[in-house]
């Protein structure tokens, strides 16, 4: 037997057996390189991470104390399996009180999942079999896509454009995709654009699945990070969107809490017990002391509150600048996402072919971190989750990411 047939044993989904030897660099791995260079050539700047998918902040005290609390008590030590019935009953409560989503049973029609991500990756494998379409805008989070193919099945992918305020246009897919097509994802407020969904659309989307017999699966995880009067929105508050899909949510963005894994599906009783059938085979359940300090955490949607103020004082400022700076920038109506069209070259520089042309060259030159996407046009996400210890730091970085990018003349 060869020394290296294990390099012949992996699977195709991965690689199959070039599976470690390609020099393909996937983008976040080029803006991690980018960033040790930059630092390094720099040792004197501090960088700017306006990339930063995640919250500045960390838990709200009260939640993390409620966890201390938990974690001490010996009946807390066991395996939670599909969830506590006090986490179910608080995000029932939750989705009353934030979104007036007021049908949901605890018991049937909400089910805990560690973490948004793992719900993702776990759908399919109840839905999906060879040869079936998942629908999925572009941009947007992969992972239901990615464990599509891993499955056999396949992606057609919706762009999201601005013309149409980034909102997919469900009349552009031919029948026959939809002939073999189960899920259509959706996430808004969206990540990367900002974007977010009004009543009208998710009415339409209702309509849309009910005729073409589709699964809608809405990821919301920013879905209470809402702005200027912005009231969050819920696709289950929508008549009928229970009878065709289900809801994701997540602590991660809403309540500062992304390490710590814990999320919740609500929907459509069917698709919440085929989705902790296979949960099941996945897992025995988030921790229960973390389901405790979370279900705590629910009740308390200040919380939220008391960050979305944040962002949304942030993205006020960071849209003046970068529109002082002759960006097209207009403040999000939801996340902590600004998505904005890429100069054409800098003045006396470089010229960009590419979103991530330029946010290597926002990188190498101000130490300024970005997010590319050229999937659909060149643009780049930038993050009002950068750090900054209270309001008076938060302007000094500010002031300081206006003087950086006003030491180039940016060519639209």
């Amino acid at each position: 037997m060869k020394a290296d047939y294990i390099q012949q044993l992996f699977a195709e989904r991965i690689g199959g057996s070039q599976f470690g030897l390609t020099e393909k660099i996937y983008k976040f791995e080029k803006i991690k390189r980018a960033k040790r260079e930059a630092l390094l050539a720099n040792p004197h700047m501090e960088l700017i991470d306006l990339g930063v998918g995640e919250p500045d902040w960390m838990a709200d005290q009260s939640v993390v104390k409620g966890l201390a609390k938990e974690a001490g008590k010996l009946e807390n030590r066991f395996y939670a399996d599909n969830g506590i019935p006090e986490f179910k009953k608080a995000a029932a409560a939750y989705m009353k009180e934030v979104f007036a989503v007021d049908d949901l049973d605890p018991e049937t029609e909400i089910n805990h999942v560690i973490g948004s991500k793992s719900a993702l990756a776990m759908i399919p494998t109840a839905f999906i079999n060879p040869g079936d379409i998942t629908i999925m805008p572009t941009p947007n989070y992969p992972i239901l896509g990615t464990h599509t193919k891993y499955l056999g099945g396949e992606v057609v992918h919706l762009p999201l454009l601005a013309e149409n305020s980034f909102l997919p246009k469900l009349d552009s897919l031919s029948e026959d995709v939809l002939k073999r097509a189960k899920l259509l994802y959706l996430n808004y407020p969206n990540n990367p654009t900002g974007a977010v969904a009004n009543r009208e659309f998710f009415e339409e989307v209702v309509q849309f699945a009910k005729k073409n017999e589709l699964i809608v699966i809405h990821d919301a995880a920013y879905a209470a990070l809402v702005f200027d009067n912005e009231s969050p929105l819920s696709f289950l508050s929508v008549p009928g969107a229970k009878e065709v899909g289900i809801e994701l949510h997540s602590l991660s963005k809403s309540f500062n809490m992304t390490g710590w894994r814990i999320g919740f599906a609500a929907g459509n009783a069917k698709l919440i017990t085929a989705i902790a059938t296979v949960k099941d085979n996945y897992d025995s359940g988030q921790f229960i002391p973390i389901q405790k300090a979370a279900a705590y955490a629910l009740l308390h949607p200040e919380i939220t509150e008391q960050t979305a103020d944040k962002y949304s004082r942030r993205h006020d400022l960071l849209s003046k600048i970068l529109c002082d700076c002759g960006f097209d920038a207009k403040k999000p109506k939801g996340s902590f996402f600004l998505y904005t069209r890429i100069p054409k070259a800098v003045e006396n520089g470089p010229k960009f072919q590419s979103a991530e042309e330029f946010s290597q060259y926002l990188i190498k030159e101000h130490l300024i971190s970005t997010v590319p996407w050229d999937d659909v046009g060149a643009y780049v996400r930038f993050s009002v989750t950068f750090q900054a210890d209270g309001r008076e730091e938060e302007q000094q970085v500010l002031q300081e990411i206006k003087a950086r990018l006003s030491t180039s003349h940016f060519i639209f």
